[in-house]
């Protein structure tokens, strides 16, 4: 997993509410079996418009989604985060997430930022003409205008992506610990090895 520390780029503005998980990737683009090529289906009912926030030109690799409240609702498909990071999106930015979303986010190690609706308006605004810094390290976004927006998150979930650590990265640093106890249980229950 990349390691995430601080962002300048490009946010979309996207200020619709309840956006689901069939919204943002719908059913019918999930007969892959890689994760390859998933944004092209992303928010394809939206895309169907030429005049899209998507295909704009100038958010083309936007790094930087910002969305309106309950974001990632609806079902549990892991799909949703994988399409929005083909689509070059490292971070979103609402003022609330759905439960399951912000898991199945987190462990493919996108950042979501929520802050209250004044402050995503804010952002919303200056994102159409700026672009705008997420700093993980320090549990802030600005802009060019001196806007300073402090943000919560799990210390865990921080230091995990701070460091670029999923599952398996968590696991492997606990390589000579995981060695050590193979090792005294084989002496201690040679008939378990």
């Amino acid at each position: 997993m990349q390691a995430f520390d601080t962002l300048t780029g490009i946010a979309i503005p996207f200020a619709q509410k309840n956006v689901d998980t069939d919204l943002i990737i719908p059913a019918r683009f999930l007969k892959t079996v890689t994760r390859d090529g998933l944004g092209a289906g992303a928010f394809a009912a939206l895309r169907e418009d030429p005049d899209n926030l998507f295909d704009n030109a100038r958010n083309n690799g936007a790094p930087i989604l910002i969305a309106g409240d309950n974001f990632g609702c609806g079902s549990s498909r892991e799909h949703a985060p994988w399409a929005l990071a083909d689509l070059g999106i490292r971070t979103v930015i609402a003022p609330s997430f759905a439960d399951i979303f912000a898991g199945n986010s987190f462990k493919n190690g996108m950042l979501l930022v929520a802050l209250p609706q004044e402050q995503v308006d804010r952002l919303m605004e200056v994102a159409a003409e700026h672009e705008i810094t997420v700093d993980l390290e320090n549990q802030v976004v600005t802009t060019p205008f001196q806007d300073r927006f402090a943000f919560e998150i799990d210390p865990f979930r921080k230091h995990c992506l701070l460091n670029g650590l999923d599952e398996i990265g968590l696991t492997t640093q606990m390589e000579d610990d995981i060695a050590a106890y193979e090792a005294r249980l084989k002496q201690e229950r040679p008939w378990a090895a």
